[in-house]
């Protein structure tokens, strides 16, 4: 899941500031490295955010 995060970040060159909408820089930053699960609400901001379906993030 990490991994797709990252990918569509670096796609549109996002730092984890830019991902404010998942969460504080703390919790993005957590859920980059797999310490922490995306939660639904979460995975619908980033669908949104990068124009892909929610299962790209599950």
């Amino acid at each position: 899941m990490q991994y797709e995060i990252c990918c569509f970040a670096e796609e549109d060159l996002l730092k984890q500031c830019d991902l404010s909408e998942i969460g504080s820089h703390g919790v993005v930053s957590e859920i980059l490295t797999g310490k922490r699960e995306l939660d639904i609400r979460q995975v619908r901001a980033l669908s949104e955010r990068f124009g892909v379906s929610a299962a790209s993030f599950v």
